[in-house]
Protein backbone atom coordinates (compact mmCIF):
# COMPACT_ATOMS: atom_id res chain seq x y z
CA UNK A 1 0.00 0.00 0.00
CA UNK A 2 2.74 2.40 0.96
CA UNK A 3 4.80 1.58 -2.15
CA UNK A 4 1.75 2.21 -4.37
CA UNK A 5 1.18 5.61 -2.82
CA UNK A 6 4.87 6.47 -3.27
CA UNK A 7 4.67 5.42 -6.87
CA UNK A 8 1.64 7.63 -7.47
CA UNK A 9 3.37 10.60 -5.82
CA UNK A 10 6.45 10.06 -7.95
CA UNK A 11 4.42 9.99 -11.16
CA UNK A 12 2.54 13.11 -10.13
CA UNK A 13 5.79 14.92 -9.38
CA UNK A 14 7.19 13.99 -12.79
CA UNK A 15 4.05 15.28 -14.52
CA UNK A 16 4.29 18.59 -12.68
CA UNK A 17 7.97 18.95 -13.56
CA UNK A 18 7.19 18.21 -17.22
CA UNK A 19 4.50 20.84 -17.29
CA UNK A 20 6.80 23.42 -15.73
CA UNK A 21 9.55 22.61 -18.24
CA UNK A 22 7.09 22.96 -21.15
CA UNK A 23 5.94 26.37 -19.91
CA UNK A 24 9.55 27.52 -19.46
CA UNK A 25 10.53 26.44 -22.95
CA UNK A 26 7.43 28.12 -24.47
CA UNK A 27 8.27 31.40 -22.77
CA UNK A 28 11.89 31.18 -23.93
CA UNK A 29 10.86 30.64 -27.57
CA UNK A 30 8.29 33.43 -27.49
CA UNK A 31 10.86 35.77 -25.94
CA UNK A 32 13.35 35.05 -28.74
CA UNK A 33 10.94 35.52 -31.65
CA UNK A 34 10.57 39.31 -31.28
CA UNK A 35 14.35 39.62 -31.37
CA UNK A 36 14.41 37.91 -34.75
CA UNK A 37 11.66 40.16 -36.03
CA UNK A 38 13.55 43.19 -34.71
CA UNK A 39 16.69 42.03 -36.49
CA UNK A 40 14.79 41.78 -39.77
CA UNK A 41 13.20 45.16 -39.16
CA UNK A 42 16.62 46.69 -38.52
CA UNK A 43 17.95 45.18 -41.74
CA UNK A 44 15.07 46.65 -43.73
CA UNK A 45 15.01 50.04 -41.96
CA UNK A 46 14.25 53.00 -44.29
CA UNK A 47 17.34 54.86 -43.12
CA UNK A 48 19.57 52.01 -44.15
CA UNK A 49 17.87 51.72 -47.54
CA UNK A 50 18.35 55.45 -48.09
CA UNK A 51 22.02 55.11 -47.20
CA UNK A 52 22.43 52.27 -49.69
CA UNK A 53 20.64 54.21 -52.44
CA UNK A 54 22.48 57.47 -51.78
CA UNK A 55 24.31 58.67 -54.88
CA UNK A 56 27.87 59.99 -54.70
CA UNK A 57 28.22 63.76 -55.17
CA UNK A 58 28.66 65.06 -58.71
CA UNK A 59 32.40 65.65 -59.15
CA UNK A 60 32.13 67.20 -62.63
CA UNK A 61 34.33 70.26 -63.23
CA UNK A 62 33.51 73.00 -65.73
CA UNK A 63 35.57 75.89 -67.07
CA UNK A 64 35.36 78.76 -69.53
CA UNK A 65 38.40 80.70 -70.72
CA UNK A 66 38.72 83.82 -72.85
CA UNK A 67 41.86 85.36 -74.36
CA UNK A 68 42.30 88.54 -76.39
CA UNK A 69 45.58 90.41 -75.66
CA UNK A 70 44.26 93.68 -77.13
CA UNK A 71 41.19 93.91 -74.87
CA UNK A 72 41.24 95.82 -71.58
CA UNK A 73 40.30 92.61 -69.74
CA UNK A 74 42.57 90.40 -71.80
CA UNK A 75 42.20 87.07 -70.03
CA UNK A 76 39.31 85.48 -68.10
CA UNK A 77 39.14 82.03 -66.56
CA UNK A 78 36.03 80.77 -64.76
CA UNK A 79 36.15 77.41 -63.01
CA UNK A 80 33.29 75.87 -61.02
CA UNK A 81 31.71 72.60 -59.92
CA UNK A 82 28.20 71.24 -60.34
CA UNK A 83 26.97 73.15 -57.26
CA UNK A 84 28.07 76.53 -58.65
CA UNK A 85 31.05 77.07 -56.35
CA UNK A 86 34.30 78.12 -57.97
CA UNK A 87 36.53 81.07 -58.80
CA UNK A 88 37.22 83.64 -61.48
CA UNK A 89 40.71 84.69 -62.53
CA UNK A 90 41.16 87.71 -64.78
CA UNK A 91 43.97 89.87 -66.12
CA UNK A 92 43.89 93.42 -67.40
CA UNK A 93 45.97 94.94 -70.14
CA UNK A 94 49.33 96.34 -69.00
CA UNK A 95 48.98 94.62 -65.63
CA UNK A 96 51.14 91.61 -64.82
CA UNK A 97 49.35 90.37 -61.70
CA UNK A 98 46.09 88.45 -62.25
CA UNK A 99 43.13 88.88 -59.92
CA UNK A 100 41.65 85.80 -58.31
CA UNK A 101 38.20 85.88 -56.69
CA UNK A 102 35.85 83.16 -55.35
CA UNK A 103 32.41 83.00 -56.93
CA UNK A 104 29.16 81.27 -56.06
CA UNK A 105 26.65 81.03 -58.87
CA UNK A 106 22.98 81.55 -58.15
CA UNK A 107 20.53 78.69 -58.58
CA UNK A 108 19.19 80.22 -61.77
CA UNK A 109 22.63 80.74 -63.30
CA UNK A 110 23.95 77.26 -62.54
CA UNK A 111 20.68 75.80 -63.84
CA UNK A 112 21.05 77.60 -67.18
CA UNK A 113 24.72 76.66 -67.51
CA UNK A 114 24.27 72.97 -66.72
CA UNK A 115 21.26 72.82 -69.04
CA UNK A 116 23.37 74.17 -71.92
CA UNK A 117 26.26 71.80 -71.18
CA UNK A 118 23.78 68.90 -71.24
CA UNK A 119 22.21 70.12 -74.49
CA UNK A 120 25.63 70.07 -76.13
CA UNK A 121 26.32 66.53 -74.81
CA UNK A 122 29.77 68.00 -74.51
CA UNK A 123 31.75 64.98 -73.29
CA UNK A 124 30.27 62.69 -75.95
CA UNK A 125 30.33 65.14 -78.85
CA UNK A 126 33.12 65.58 -81.40
CA UNK A 127 31.89 68.93 -82.76
CA UNK A 128 34.52 71.68 -82.70
CA UNK A 129 31.95 74.54 -82.84
CA UNK A 130 34.12 76.52 -85.25
CA UNK A 131 32.30 78.92 -87.54
CA UNK A 132 33.20 78.83 -91.28
CA UNK A 133 33.67 82.61 -91.00
CA UNK A 134 35.86 83.19 -87.93
CA UNK A 135 36.38 86.57 -86.28
CA UNK A 136 39.84 86.34 -84.68
CA UNK A 137 39.77 89.95 -83.48
CA UNK A 138 37.03 88.95 -81.00
CA UNK A 139 39.39 86.65 -79.12
CA UNK A 140 39.45 82.92 -78.47
CA UNK A 141 37.15 81.01 -76.15
CA UNK A 142 37.81 77.66 -74.58
CA UNK A 143 35.24 75.33 -73.00
CA UNK A 144 36.41 72.45 -70.84
CA UNK A 145 34.56 69.73 -68.96
CA UNK A 146 35.96 66.98 -66.76
CA UNK A 147 34.01 64.06 -65.26
CA UNK A 148 35.97 61.32 -63.54
CA UNK A 149 38.63 60.21 -66.07
CA UNK A 150 36.86 61.67 -69.11
CA UNK A 151 37.94 65.13 -70.25
CA UNK A 152 37.26 67.29 -73.26
CA UNK A 153 38.23 70.79 -74.43
CA UNK A 154 36.81 72.78 -77.33
CA UNK A 155 38.40 76.02 -78.56
CA UNK A 156 36.98 78.54 -81.04
CA UNK A 157 36.65 82.30 -81.63
CA UNK A 158 33.16 82.30 -83.10
CA UNK A 159 30.44 79.69 -83.41
CA UNK A 160 27.12 79.25 -85.17
CA UNK A 161 26.08 76.51 -82.77
CA UNK A 162 23.13 77.90 -80.84
CA UNK A 163 23.82 76.09 -77.54
CA UNK A 164 27.56 76.81 -77.62
CA UNK A 165 26.90 80.48 -78.35
CA UNK A 166 24.38 80.68 -75.50
CA UNK A 167 26.85 78.99 -73.15
CA UNK A 168 29.70 81.43 -73.78
CA UNK A 169 27.24 84.35 -73.57
CA UNK A 170 26.13 83.14 -70.15
CA UNK A 171 29.75 82.90 -69.00
CA UNK A 172 30.46 86.38 -70.34
CA UNK A 173 27.56 87.75 -68.26
CA UNK A 174 28.91 85.93 -65.24
CA UNK A 175 32.38 87.39 -65.80
CA UNK A 176 31.08 90.95 -66.30
CA UNK A 177 29.06 90.76 -63.08
CA UNK A 178 31.88 89.25 -61.01
CA UNK A 179 34.45 91.78 -62.24
CA UNK A 180 32.04 94.67 -61.63
CA UNK A 181 31.41 93.54 -58.05
CA UNK A 182 35.18 93.32 -57.55
CA UNK A 183 35.75 96.82 -58.96
CA UNK A 184 33.01 98.37 -56.81
CA UNK A 185 34.52 96.78 -53.71
CA UNK A 186 37.95 98.20 -54.53
CA UNK A 187 36.47 101.63 -55.25
CA UNK A 188 34.62 101.73 -51.91
CA UNK A 189 37.85 101.05 -50.05
CA UNK A 190 40.38 103.06 -52.05
CA UNK A 191 38.74 105.30 -54.65
CA UNK A 192 35.17 106.13 -53.58
CA UNK A 193 34.91 108.89 -56.21
CA UNK A 194 34.95 106.17 -58.88
CA UNK A 195 31.74 104.55 -57.63
CA UNK A 196 29.30 106.76 -59.65
CA UNK A 197 31.01 105.76 -62.90
CA UNK A 198 30.96 102.07 -61.94
CA UNK A 199 27.29 102.26 -61.05
CA UNK A 200 26.56 103.87 -64.41
CA UNK A 201 28.26 100.88 -66.02
CA UNK A 202 26.18 98.56 -63.84
CA UNK A 203 22.99 100.25 -65.02
CA UNK A 204 24.07 99.89 -68.65
CA UNK A 205 24.66 96.16 -68.21
CA UNK A 206 21.35 95.81 -66.39
CA UNK A 207 19.43 97.55 -69.16
CA UNK A 208 21.09 95.32 -71.77
CA UNK A 209 20.37 92.13 -69.82
CA UNK A 210 24.11 91.49 -69.63
CA UNK A 211 24.31 90.54 -65.96
CA UNK A 212 24.26 86.92 -64.83
CA UNK A 213 21.84 87.45 -61.92
CA UNK A 214 21.06 91.04 -60.84
CA UNK A 215 19.50 89.81 -57.58
CA UNK A 216 22.98 88.89 -56.39
CA UNK A 217 23.71 92.64 -56.37
CA UNK A 218 20.88 93.52 -53.98
CA UNK A 219 22.98 93.18 -50.81
CA UNK A 220 25.83 95.26 -52.27
CA UNK A 221 23.51 98.03 -53.48
CA UNK A 222 21.76 98.06 -50.11
CA UNK A 223 25.09 98.70 -48.40
CA UNK A 224 25.93 101.48 -50.86
CA UNK A 225 22.72 103.36 -50.10
CA UNK A 226 23.99 104.07 -46.56
CA UNK A 227 27.74 104.21 -47.21
CA UNK A 228 28.95 107.69 -46.19
CA UNK A 229 32.35 107.06 -47.79
CA UNK A 230 30.95 107.22 -51.32
CA UNK A 231 29.49 110.37 -52.92
CA UNK A 232 25.82 111.21 -52.41
CA UNK A 233 25.35 110.75 -56.15
CA UNK A 234 26.47 107.13 -55.85
CA UNK A 235 24.13 106.51 -52.91
CA UNK A 236 21.22 107.88 -54.93
CA UNK A 237 22.22 105.74 -57.91
CA UNK A 238 22.32 102.66 -55.70
CA UNK A 239 18.85 103.42 -54.37
CA UNK A 240 17.46 103.80 -57.88
CA UNK A 241 19.14 100.59 -59.11
CA UNK A 242 17.90 98.69 -56.09
CA UNK A 243 14.30 99.66 -56.83
CA UNK A 244 14.80 98.76 -60.49
CA UNK A 245 16.02 95.27 -59.67
CA UNK A 246 13.41 94.57 -57.01
CA UNK A 247 10.35 95.88 -58.86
Amino acid sequence: MISRISYQKTVAALLVMGAVSFLFLSKSVSAQEPEKRNDRAAQNAPGQRREENKKPPDSTKYSYEFNQPDFYVRHILIEHDATGRGKITFERKNEETPFDEPIELSTGTIGRLLGLWDSLRFLHSTEDYHSPNPFPHLGRMKLRMERYVKKRTAEFNWTNNREASALVTEYRRLADQAILIFDIGIARENQPLNTPKLLEHLETLLNRNELSDPYQLVALLGELTTDDHVPLMARNQATRLLKKIQK
